[in-house]
């Protein structure tokens, strides 16, 4: 159901463009035939990108299908916007049309030179004789010499035909869209293939023992390791986070699109990352759609040196006082067993101790407030990746980015340090996250 509506809505946007960019920019003919047709292989390919990539194969079309992708959704949000403007400006030009229709009518009507209004014919009168006057010489003009000998005269070149308010209104409309949605892409490639921002966050808790203040975390996630990225894409990110020299190291979910055997290679660069108490992980949304299971993952990273925290609690000892880090799976675990179980991860738990939780749909956080964990670290929303998607976020998710309160309890989302789809990022640069506890 989730791929035919995705797939009528990616219709719906082709369509809405053909009309746009096609029919408003061009008459009947062969260039429309072909832009048409153009405009069908486009949508073929966004299918067949989703397609390939999900049955791992035809990787090649990522990188056209998914910046067009981005482009497709830029176009269609310039073009919307621009609807308006477009009906006020015809209203303008029809109104202008009416003004000179009037004027058009009352036009004098051009006299060829040398030629003369008929008189009519009257009765000869008897006049006195008038003294002849020799005839000027002139010099004839092409064309009356041509009259003269009894030729046709020449036709004149007929000016070109003035464009229509359709067209015209379409072409402008065509050209700001573009140049919109293509600048808003370049841009947003830009960020997503660059280096992640480094976040410094200070995170206050209550009742935090004074023995684990300055506690640190790497928090990173959303790395979306796939046929996008490369090895160095996981380089950079490990570089970055030991450059930071953390005491814990959170990878909150969304590590890779695809299965070990595809993208193990990329992740391998993971067992390099340094912290003091080690480095954990919680499974996304993303883990439960590899081709090949997300138990295989969970088997590759332990390998690699990461801990998975499965519905689960470890203490991390620091000055003599101890904090509990509690990690549940992700909500899309459930449709194959292995769901979040907030009671295994944090029940019976010394609730003396302040306790942070890696859950990495934020939305989790009304089962973490029952179970009074003092802070919640996340992932999942990309803040939104490509604007204005953050605004649509905020309808699922309570919090976007960034530190907030909810339901008492402190939550922390970071916006992720890849991307998924289009390799693009539009007012959400990708992003680690430095967060010290006070």
């Amino acid at each position: 159901m989730v791929v035919l509506i995705f797939v009528g809505l990616v219709l719906l946007a082709h369509y809405y463009l053909w009309h746009r960019l096609v029919r408003s920019t061009t008459g009947p003919g062969r260039l429309r035939k072909a832009l048409t047709w153009g405009m069908v292989g486009l949508f073929a390919l966004v299918v067949g990108t989703f397609v390939s990539t999900r049955m791992e194969f035809g990787h090649w079309l990522a990188w056209p299908g998914y910046v067009w992708l981005a482009l497709l959704f830029y176009l269609f949000l310039f073009l919307v916007v621009l609807e308006i403007p477009r009906a006020v400006a015809g209203l303008f030009l029809r109104r202008a049309e009416r003004k000179r229709a009037p004027e058009a009518e009352f036009e004098p009507v051009p006299v060829l030179a040398g030629t003369a209004a008929p008189v009519e014919e009257t009765a000869p009168a008897e006049t006195a004789p008038v003294e002849t006057v020799p005839p000027v010489e002139t010099v004839p003009s092409a064309e009356g010499a041509a009259l003269a000998e009894g030729a046709a005269p020449a036709e004149k070149a007929a000016p070109p035909a003035p464009l229509s308010r359709r067209l015209f209104l379409g072409r402008a409309t065509a050209a700001i869209a573009g140049a919109g949605a293509l600048s808003a892409v370049g841009y947003g490639i830009t960020s997503a293939l660059g280096d992640p921002v480094l976040e410094r966050v200070k995170v206050t808790l209550p009742n935090l023992d004074q023995r684990l203040g300055g506690l640190r975390f790497a928090v990173v996630s959303d790395i979306h390791l796939g046929p996008l990225t490369g090895k160095a894409h996981t380089e950079r990110i490990v570089r970055m986070i030991n450059e930071l020299e953390a005491d814990v190291v959170a990878i909150v979910g969304d590590l890779v699109d695809g299965s070990v055997a595809q993208l193990g290679a990329l992740a391998r660069p993971l067992k390099d990352l340094e912290s003091r108490y080690g480095a954990y992980f919680v499974t996304g949304n993303h883990e439960y759609f590899a081709p090949g299971g997300f138990a295989e993952w969970i088997e590759e990273l332990g390998q690699l040196g990461v801990r998975p925290l499965r519905n689960e609690r470890v203490e991390i000892r620091h000055q003599g006082a101890v904090l509990d880090l509690a990690g549940v799976n992700d909500l899309n675990g459930t449709s194959q067993g292995d769901g979040p179980d907030f009671d295994k991860a944090l029940g019976n738990r010394d609730t003396s101790r302040s306790t942070v939780l890696l859950a990495h749909q934020p939305v989790q956080v009304d089962q973490a407030a029952r179970h009074g964990v003092d802070l919640q670290l996340s992932g999942h929303t990309h803040g939104g990746q490509m604007a204005p998607f953050s605004l649509v976020v905020g309808l699922q998710q309570p919090v976007v980015s960034g530190l907030a309160t909810v339901d008492g309890v402190q939550v922390y989302v970071t916006r992720g340090a890849g991307f998924w789809g289009p390799p693009v990022r539009v007012g959400a640069p990708p992003e680690i996250t430095m967060l010290e506890l006070a």
